[in-house]
């Protein structure tokens, strides 16, 4: 019966949690759709190229190849084609040079794998180059005997893949770089809101563990700034790629592309200000009433950041708004009185302020000049 219970419990519990779960899933299946969609184009595309235009027998490598390109990470996809092409040459050189002077064979198709991918590791670095070359030069070795003349098709493939792939990517099919780049920075945003967030809570509550559990999160950043990256590279490429969102660099998508480097320097300069933060608290420094207030700003003005890019907004102006009152706060909790700690996290304030006012697209000594005015004289209470 307990046992009964249990079960009974965790089903309930399992379909209370179901809507939830297909939310995610559907939220998963839209965000993929517009791939799914360009690589089916691809491939039936390649493959009509290959066998209805070219009359190549079975070019099942076409599509492949295609669908190889377009899995590449979004902003690669040009460098993937070309890698993909110089694979299968490797490939296929090596191939043909060994298969000559040792024959066919498992141990000659071992060497000549192994050269193949010791050989495209030379002419370059990327994963996609080796794979591409150890499995043309398995194809050459193991095909060769039953399908003369493999090489000529193999390569025609691939460049036929290739090219698919960016006639769906730039053309035919084209995704809204702006939504892109979007859709990637919206989670790095928010992670340093809501950890500048936490931390001014942790002010404001003298609690160093909240303001540890702030630090710990926000240094594990490398997911979400590693996909705002690529995101701004391959809104990059596809602007330039497609002729539908090329006038779209010079405006919002430009900016957009162009915080990704100072949105890093801000995390990188929030996590020292909540490293100092937990030492403050630590310590048992003083807190200034000012000095949550602060980093709340802060933690806005990322969010307005995020919001304003999003709707495409020409002047991210309230961002600015807050990131400015962000530094008056500080400039305000410095003059109460701090301690050691306290003025490292005012000054913290300061340069991730600053970090965000160029973020939005002005210019470092212009952000230097207003966070100065904003900030105030220095004349600290006795």
């Amino acid at each position: 019966m307990a046992g009964a219970g249990a079960g009974g419990r965790s089903f309930s519990g399992r379909l209370r949690a179901a809507p939830a779960l297909l939310t995610d899933r559907v939220r998963r299946v839209r965000a993929g759709a517009g791939l799914a969609a360009q690589a089916g184009l691809a491939a039936g595309l390649s493959w009509w190229v290959a066998d209805s235009l070219l009359h190549i027998a079975q070019p099942v490598f076409a599509p492949i190849s295609a669908v190889v390109a377009l899995a590449a990470s979004v902003g690669q996809r040009l460098r993937r084609t070309v890698e993909l092409i110089i694979g299968v040459a490797v490939g296929i050189l090596i191939g043909n040079l060994l298969i000559r002077l040792v024959g066919i064979g498992a141990w000659q198709l071992g060497l000549i794998v192994t050269l193949a991918v010791v050989v495209a590791a030379f002419v370059g670095r990327s994963p996609a180059l080796v794979v591409q070359a150890g499995a043309t030069a398995v194809l050459i070795g193991t095909l060769t005997p039953s399908v003369p003349n493999l090489e000529v098709p193999r390569v025609v493939d691939a460049l036929i893949g290739g090219g698919a792939t960016l006639l769906v990517t730039a053309v035919l099919l084209p995704l809204n770089p702006l939504r892109i780049i979007n859709r990637a920075a919206g989670p790095a945003l928010d992670l340093l809101a809501d950890q500048l967030d936490r931390t001014a809570d942790a002010l404001r509550e003298r609690d160093a563990e909240k303001a540890r559990v702030a630090r710990d999160r926000l240094r594990d950043n490398k997911e979400e700034m590693g996909a705002f990256g690529e995101a701004a590279q391959g809104a990059r490429e596809a602007a330039a790629l497609s002729p539908l969102y090329r006038t779209a660099r010079e405006g919002p998508l430009g900016r957009y592309a162009g915080a990704v480097e100072p949105v890093d320097r801000a995390m990188r300069n929030s996590g020292t200000l909540i490293r100092r933060a937990v030492t403050l608290l630590a310590d048992g420094e003083r807190v200034p009433d000012a000095m949550p207030g602060a980093v709340s700003a802060l933690a806005e003005a990322a969010r307005k950041l995020r919001k304003e890019f999003a709707r495409g907004a020409a002047e991210p102006t309230r961002c600015r708004e807050s990131a400015l009152r962000a530094v008056a706060e500080a400039g305000r909790a410095y003059r109460a009185g701090v301690d050691f700690s306290g003025a490292v996290v005012v000054a913290q304030v300061r340069t991730t302020a600053s970090d965000l006012l160029v973020a939005t697209d002005v210019d470092q000594d212009e952000a230097n000049r207003l966070v100065r005015a904003a900030f105030g004289p220095f004349d600290r209470a006795a």
